[in-house]
């Protein structure tokens, strides 16, 4: 039996240790969890204990303690198969986030998120740490609206957020040709809607993300292939517009240089992407890495870099 209290009779069953303590600072059966439906059980993993009651269970182990589960999340845990599934045993009690809206609870294996517009949704893995490195339900990429997924075009997964329907992603490695996503890699995906921007994929490889290896992916409108070489000032504000930061991982920024390299990319791309044959020489993606040399914009828009189709050294 969980630990701590000495056992009560409260509507009809034992509730006692951790579990009654817990049940007692939820206001027992005058709180959200109402009377106890059974008494005290043990888990399947012969480890953790649990005990149910009307308004949902609450579940103890002695390295998580004991913590309620109910509502959406408890229901979606439940469909993950609860404490043996991928989330584990919950590791604090659900929270309202900051908004007044949604829900949060954070598992052994990630967080179970709720939001009445998307339901309950687990986010966890190399998904849930970059989501978190941006800050969770504050980030500009909202609450998650599907499961995570599996894409083979990826050799990996995505899931889709709430704001500018963002794709957050993992990839276990694309091959050679890839890039940043050669090997290991994280990075997302979200709609800019900006008038020369259609949307804007970024990059990091793992393990560190660090900022020498991060790739910017933007996919022009029509309008911006027509347009977009005669402002590249505006083009570049459009980008990072809808770039979430900060951006490197591993707790650096980008610098100036490199900054400045990736602007002289996109100068060089908007310049030099013409139609040839009915496709653009770019492949639908103007692709700005951080580990370009800076070699200023009269370079940038020469014949010299389309040569070299904007991917110098």
């Amino acid at each position: 039996m969980a630990p701590a209290a000495a056992d009560e009779s409260i509507c009809g069953f034992n509730v006692g240790g951790d579990i009654l303590a817990k049940y007692t600072s939820l206001d027992r059966d005058k709180g959200v969890l109402g009377c106890p439906v059974a008494g005290e059980l043990p888990n399947p993993d012969g480890v953790g204990r649990r005990q149910e009651f009307k308004g949902g269970t609450i579940y103890w182990k002695a390295s998580t303690g004991a913590h309620p589960v109910w509502g959406a999340i408890g229901d979606k845990w439940g469909e993950l198969d609860w404490e043996a599934g991928p989330l584990g045993y919950p590791v604090d009690d659900e929270l309202t986030n900051l908004d007044g809206v949604g829900k949060g609870q954070q598992f052994e294996g990630g967080i179970m998120a709720w939001h009445p517009s998307y339901g309950a949704h687990p986010v966890w893995g190399q998904i849930g740490r970059l989501w978190n490195r941006y800050g969770k339900f504050a980030s500009r990429f909202g609450y998650p609206v599907t499961d995570e997924r599996r894409d083979d075009t990826l050799n990996g997964y995505r899931q889709t957020f709430s704001v500018r329907n963002t794709d957050l992603f993992w990839s276990a490695g694309m091959g050679e040709g890839a890039e940043v996503c050669a090997g290991e890699c994280v990075g997302y995906v979200l709609s800019a809607g900006e008038r020369w921007v259609d949307s804007v994929s970024v990059k990091f490889a793992l393990p560190n993300g660090d900022a020498r290896h991060i790739e910017v992916s933007v996919k022009p409108t029509q309008t911006g292939y027509d347009q977009a070489s005669t402002d590249y000032d505006s083009l570049w504000q459009q980008v990072w517009n809808v770039v979430p930061g900060p951006l490197p991982l591993d707790g650096t920024q980008l610098s100036q240089t490199q900054l400045d390299s990736m602007r002289d990319q996109l100068a060089c791309h908007a310049k030099w992407d013409f139609e040839l044959f009915g496709e653009h020489l770019s492949h639908d993606t103007w692709d700005l890495e951080s580990w370009r040399s800076h070699k200023g914009e009269d370079y940038a828009t020469s014949t010299l870099a389309l040569l070299q189709t904007c991917n110098w050294d």
